[in-house]
């Protein structure tokens, strides 16, 4: 009867810890307990190419984290290099026209199994693209004359371009620390209805890599 009682015993307690170990958040570095519901911010950088040129385009996201599975956030991102403008689509004259696009709005992502160490998410952002031209001067072009004229002339609501953009991707993620994750992913950018500054759907529409660094409580 005692080795019965016993044996019981040692079952009831092997499935409350094995139940227990499925909720921990699996990491790689360090096993860690998990929360029912946080929130992260993501350091994101993504390639891509806009007008047949590359363009790097650092993001940043968060938002909630709702049950492990589904944050409910904002994003916003924008090209940062070169990205030479055609002599014919050129609102102004300047030495180096360049495009620059960017894109906000709100930012979702669900994570399938979010305790484990490796697992995936698919993600959607809707909202606001734009895009504008500017003079991508040198630093030796840096004076007043070049401010006073040229920028407060050539720069406002008449070269910026809005329209409605959509972007959903997927991400495989490492849980690195119970406060940290790696996110490289890929994903699709559509744009609806750009016009002005040269560019088009088509040339502003075109597929995104990405690496991701999650920040916050998982």
């Amino acid at each position: 009867m005692k080795k019965g009682i016993l044996l019981l015993a040692i079952i009831l307690y092997t499935a409350v810890t094995n139940q227990a170990a499925a909720q921990e958040n699996q990491t790689i570095f360090k096993n860690s307990g998990s929360h029912k519901s946080g929130g992260y911010v993501a350091l994101s950088n993504k390639f891509t190419r806009i007008n047949g040129s590359f363009a790097s385009m650092p993001e940043i996201y968060g938002g909630w984290f709702i049950n492990r599975k589904l944050m409910l956030g904002v994003s916003g991102a924008a090209t940062t290099n070169y990205i030479p403008v055609p002599l014919v689509n050129q609102n102004f004259a300047a030495n180096k026209m360049s495009y620059l696009y960017g894109q906000f709005g709100l930012m979702t992502e669900y994570v399938v199994a979010s305790t484990r160490k490796v697992h995936v998410n698919v993600n959607l952002l809707t909202g606001s693209g734009f895009t504008l031209q500017y003079d991508r001067f040198d630093d030796d072009d840096w004076n007043d004359n070049f401010w006073n004229d040229d920028w407060d002339d050539h720069d406002g609501d008449e070269n910026a371009r809005f329209f409605f953009v959509m972007e959903p991707g997927v991400q495989v993620e490492f849980n690195l620390l119970k406060w940290m994750r790696f996110s490289p992913g890929v994903s699709y950018r559509q744009t609806f209805n750009a016009k002005g500054n040269g560019l088009s759907d088509k040339d502003l529409s075109n597929i995104s890599y990405n690496l991701t660094l999650k920040f916050g409580i998982f």
